[in-house]
């Protein structure tokens, strides 16, 4: 794994600093345009209050397009969005995609190009990025960062947005038998009910 950042799944054991385990939120998106706005969206709700929102969104936008430009996801796949709090003061966003043949890379962008510049955008704006395989895929993460107050001795901790983004009551998506959950998997997570 080149620079990955361990994610625990919403309910998962685990420690993030004092006692608390980090909470991740996921859901399945088809690989289609049409997709990058439903997963601004589902991102949006769940950083709702957090200082680093559009930073993020922004994040989510260029992985998400980059996912079904560059890999197999955008030939009749999925990806998957993931949003996670570790612990205050920190937010994460990544996406796995279906694998391609290319590594993601932030190279220095070539401003008469039509594209190239997503990573590079990604990489000056949040406080770190990077990948890791995700067999047969690909996960690329960023997380941004921002100041939190910290507590006089015998006060208690402040209440902040990652706070609340940390008890929200998303839910996981289910994973199908391959490993990936449904393209039509209600925004909730559950798993998609039998058709009308």
């Amino acid at each position: 794994m080149t620079g990955a950042y361990p994610v625990l799944a919403s309910g998962s054991s685990g420690s993030a600093g004092r006692g608390r385990s980090p909470r991740t939120w996921a859901r399945t998106f088809c690989g289609t345009p049409a997709s990058v706005p439903e997963a601004r969206r589902f991102a949006g709700e769940l950083l709702a209050g957090c200082p680093a929102r559009e930073v993020l969104l922004v994040c989510v936008s260029e992985l998400c397009a980059n996912a079904i430009r560059h890999t197999a996801s955008g030939n009749g796949g999925a990806f998957i969005v993931e949003v996670a709090c570790p612990r205050d003061g920190v937010a994460r966003v990544a996406v796995t995609d279906e694998g391609g043949l290319s590594v993601p890379a932030a190279g220095r962008p070539d401003v008469m190009a039509d594209g190239g510049r997503g990573l590079a955008l990604v990489a000056a704006c949040t406080s770190r990025w990077g990948y890791a395989d995700a067999y047969p895929g690909r996960t690329v993460w960023a997380e941004a960062t921002w100041p939190v107050p910290v507590p006089s001795p015998g006060q208690a901790s402040p209440a902040g947005p990652a706070s609340r983004l940390a008890r929200s009551p998303l839910p996981r998506a289910s994973r199908s038998s391959r490993g990936w959950p449904p393209c039509d998997a209600p925004p909730d997570g559950s798993p998609p009910g039998p058709a009308a």
